[in-house]
């Protein structure tokens, strides 16, 4: 990894691959760098960020159905045993004010 990015400088995830290779390089065993791994592969693949993004979408797309679903039973409360015209057949003049 060379460090830098396409625009010529530091990559985003650089400081994180730093962390890991000096953990690395001074640990006795791999296992004392996860930390820092995780870190890094974090940065480079973003899983916990793109399933925390789906988590936060799916749960306003249920609001919006909820409210969608809240307004049409409110609407349907309203209409029921109200007749509602659409307009196309004129109004008797008995009707009209």
């Amino acid at each position: 990894m060379s460090g830098y990015s396409y625009s010529g400088g530091p990559s985003r995830c650089s400081p994180y691959w730093q962390e890991f290779t000096k953990c690395y390089t001074n640990a006795m065993t791999p296992r004392e760098c996860a930390a820092q791994r995780d870190d890094y592969l974090e940065c480079v693949h973003r899983t916990k960020e793109k399933a925390r993004h789906a988590a936060i979408q799916a749960e306003y797309e249920r609001q919006q159905a909820r409210a969608l679903k809240d307004h049409k039973n409110k609407l349907e409360a309203q209409a029921d045993g109200v007749p509602t015209r659409v307009g196309l057949v004129p109004t008797p003049p008995s009707e009209t004010k």
